[in-house]
């Protein structure tokens, strides 16, 4: 059942259009204010979120802005309720960001609709962008060209490698694509005395290398495998043949690209001002999106305290000083060495 978050100072308004949402069979979250609104995105992580502008507290453009300064939510589809037409106030809307316009008085057709065009839209949209190897079958279900993507990865020769063992090196000139079957894999850079900073984590279904192969330019970091790990390995000249004749492959792989600028970014901002305490929890939270399976209750975090150290930028002793202070504020067990994370919402609040 999808999960539709709902944003709504009036009373009557907000409890009319749950019904209707409900009777189509969706989950609703009432929100009275954006404040409150905000918060209850960051918990429940809403597959839709549908906001009115002229609110106390936090208006919905407020709203909108503090969604998309949030990982976890800021890629929720997002429909402002509003009485205002004005050209300049739906401008102002769609710069920020909003998917979508319902203009009050609206009908039930006119909402549902606009919550399936959303809906499907950003369905497909995961399906064509996802880097598992699921989400690259459901890709070439809907591309024109069904067989090239899985060309590209189907029958491929077959890397393994052990913990710590490079897969290529800083410096190096590309020949190869890498494409993750199984484990997890780190890329990282030293510095000139020897201090590292990882710069990206990859799980299975992550391709490897493509940014210095699209650059045409050499590896500007490590890659290091975290456990044993399988890659296959795609030619140099296939990949590039694919990637020119191509034009929804050509899409998915800038699609990666931009992405990647993106967490460069939001990282290089996180070192630059967060505290050591937000450092770490940030660090657990990237573990914790990017290696938690499904179904777990609890993420447990299998990783040396020197490898979590360089992920979130810090030293190994203040890391595990911070870790101490997380178990004792309850939002992290310590087992074996391993770290249980208990309270993710904690640790995604954390002030910095």
């Amino acid at each position: 059942m999808k999960k539709i978050l709902l944003i709504e100072d009036n009373y009557d308004i907000r409890q009319n259009t749950a019904e209707i949402l409900e009777l189509s069979n969706y989950k609703v979250f009432l929100a009275e204010n954006g404040k409150i609104g905000v918060e209850m995105a960051m918990e429940f992580c809403p597959d839709l979120i549908i906001c009115d502008i002229m609110m106390p507290v936090l208006d919905g453009y407020g709203v909108l802005h503090a969604v998309h300064k949030n990982d976890l939510i800021r890629n929720t589809p997002f429909i402002f309720l509003t009485a205002k037409t004005e050209r300049s106030d739906l401008r102002k809307g769609m710069e920020l960001g909003a998917d979508d316009f319902v203009t009050k008085p609206f009908s039930g057709t006119e909402l549902l609709n606009a919550v399936d065009s959303r809906l499907n839209k950003i369905g497909l949209l995961k399906e064509e962008l996802s880097i598992d190897l699921e989400g690259h079958q459901n890709f070439l279900n809907v591309s024109e060209d069904k067989n090239s993507l899985q060309s590209l990865i189907a029958d491929r020769n077959i890397n393994f490698y052990k913990k710590k063992q490079v897969i290529y090196t800083k410096g190096n000139h590309p020949n190869r694509l890498y494409y993750l079957l199984k484990g997890k894999v780190k890329t990282f850079k030293r510095n000139e005395d020897g201090k590292e900073l990882v710069t990206n984590l990859f799980c299975s279904g992550d391709f490897l290398g493509y940014i210095a192969l699209m650059e045409e330019s050499i590896y500007k970091d490590t890659a290091e495998a975290l456990e044993e790990s399988e890659l296959a390995v795609i030619p140099k000249e296939e990949f590039e043949e694919l990637l020119n004749n191509n034009k929804e492959v050509s899409r998915i792989f800038i699609g990666l690209l931009a992405k990647n600028i993106s967490n460069k970014e939001n990282q290089l901002l996180g070192l630059a001002y967060n505290s050591l305490r937000k450092k770490v929890a940030e660090a657990l939270i990237l573990l914790q999106r990017k290696f938690k399976v499904a179904d777990e209750d609890n993420f447990v975090i299998e990783i040396s305290r020197e490898s979590l150290a360089t992920i979130a930028g810090t030293a190994t002793e203040s890391l595990i000083r911070t870790l101490s202070d997380f178990r004792n504020e309850k939002m992290i067990e310590i087992k074996d060495g391993t770290i249980v994370i208990v309270n993710l919402k904690k640790i995604q609040h954390l002030l910095n």
